[in-house]
């Protein structure tokens, strides 16, 4: 059994009479990338937050390495390193001198802390923008920036609170690529995200939250196969025609959604229901505007549960 980094029991979080986070109970591991998946309100800063001690618990039990983080923040904080969602680098400063001055809270001894700066330089492919000001560089730099920043004492744990929000798709793939070979290396690490292929990439487990509430929860694959089988089959169909299409077809179609006037099929044998779909439309004159045939994700997951999509800001 691998050791519990973070324990959260009937954890409560409110603000006024608004109840952002209402009980959850979950549990990271060491060594694992821990999700939490869900839209923008869905209760995941405000859980991050009380992780790191920036928030106070409202209610319930919040246990990190084994402490109780109302009463030990301070041993706590030590030991982990925070991303959050926004950059905030001294803009000012160089790369490096941002490095120097963090590396000072932890009060390493200048020898370490320059040691440690270098490290970090090499690791986040920052070498070349050691003397650059903050506020010159790229948006992908600062973010690059600010995830090395938080590796700087060594963290046993970093959490990233929606670490790619706002990147370009290169500068995203990137930023995950770094947080890979973190994982490799045996770092725990908690990810807030709102990216379905972000959760798919990094996550070993995740939560679906919803509204503050849990929704489902076990490793990404898994919840696909659960909730929809491998394969999703997209139809622009007429939605009086939804029904007749999907007589005597049932035996393959694990669940079905509709996506505006589209209607979305859900099975672990698409090749085959795409067969049969396109026959039986064909035999009865329905007219088919599109068939799409793709890999079921997350966001098929999110929508069968809720009704609703995960959309990038």
């Amino acid at each position: 059994m691998r050791r519990s980094v973070i324990a959260a029991r009937n954890l409560v979080k409110r603000f006024a009479d608004f109840e952002a986070v209402k009980g959850v109970n979950f549990t990271v591991c060491g060594g694992e990338c821990f999700g939490l998946l869900g839209p923008n309100g869905a209760g995941k800063t405000s859980i991050a937050k009380m992780i790191y001690g920036f928030s106070p618990v409202t209610a319930g039990k919040l246990e990190v390495f084994g402490e109780d983080i109302m009463t030990g923040a301070r041993n706590i904080k030590a030991k982990i390193g925070v991303v959050p969602q926004e950059d905030n680098l001294d803009p000012e400063l160089t790369v490096w001198e941002n490095l120097l001055v963090y590396a000072g809270y932890f009060r390493m001894p200048k020898d370490m802390a320059q040691r440690r700066a270098g490290d970090i330089l090499a690791f986040m492919d920052l070498q070349d923008k050691s003397g650059a000001v903050v506020e010159q560089l790229s948006g992908g730099l600062k973010r690059r920036l600010t995830i090395g920043r938080a590796l700087l004492n060594q963290p046993a744990l970093l959490i990233l609170d929606e670490p790619t929000t706002g990147l370009d798709p290169y500068a995203r793939h990137l930023v995950w690529q770094r947080l890979k070979k973190l994982k490799e290396s045996g770092t725990t690490m908690l990810l807030t995200t709102h990216y379905l292929e972000e959760a798919g990439q990094l996550c070993d487990r995740l939560i679906v939250l919803y509204h503050g509430e849990i929704l489902e929860r076990g490793a990404p694959r898994e919840l696909i196969e659960r909730h929809t089988g491998n394969d999703a089959l997209e139809l622009g169909v007429e939605p009086a025609r939804h029904g007749v299409l999907m007589e005597g077809n049932e035996d393959l179609i694990k669940a079905r959604q509709m996506l505006g006037d589209d209607l979305v099929l859900f099975t672990g044998h698409g090749r085959e229901l795409a067969e049969r779909i396109s026959g039986r439309a064909a035999a009865l004159g329905i007219p088919v505007r599109h068939q799409r045939l793709r890999p079921a994700n997350l966001e098929d997951v999110f929508l069968k549960l809720t009704g609703e999509t995960l959309k990038e800001d």
